[in-house]
């Protein structure tokens, strides 16, 4: 079974961190301008990083050009 994270992204960031909004629901600030997915490959490293899992069982399902991104983490 997979749980859906909500991803609020804030690139180019001088203090990168993860920040827990609520349940499944997160802040990711990284350094990384949004560019050719620079920032979302980031973004996926901090949050599984965060969690506790490897990056391969977190994919990105919707956002991938918006700063409100979901992503898919399988259990």
């Amino acid at each position: 079974m997979a749980r859906m994270l909500a991803v609020k992204a804030q690139p180019r960031s001088k203090s990168p961190g993860v920040e827990e909004l609520g349940p499944d629901r997160f802040r990711v600030r990284v350094r990384a301008a949004p560019e050719k997915g620079k920032a979302n490959a980031e973004i996926a490293e901090r949050l599984a990083a965060h969690l506790g899992v490897s990056p391969s069982r977190l994919s990105l399902v919707r956002g991938a050009a918006s700063s409100r991104k979901l992503f898919r983490l399988e259990t």
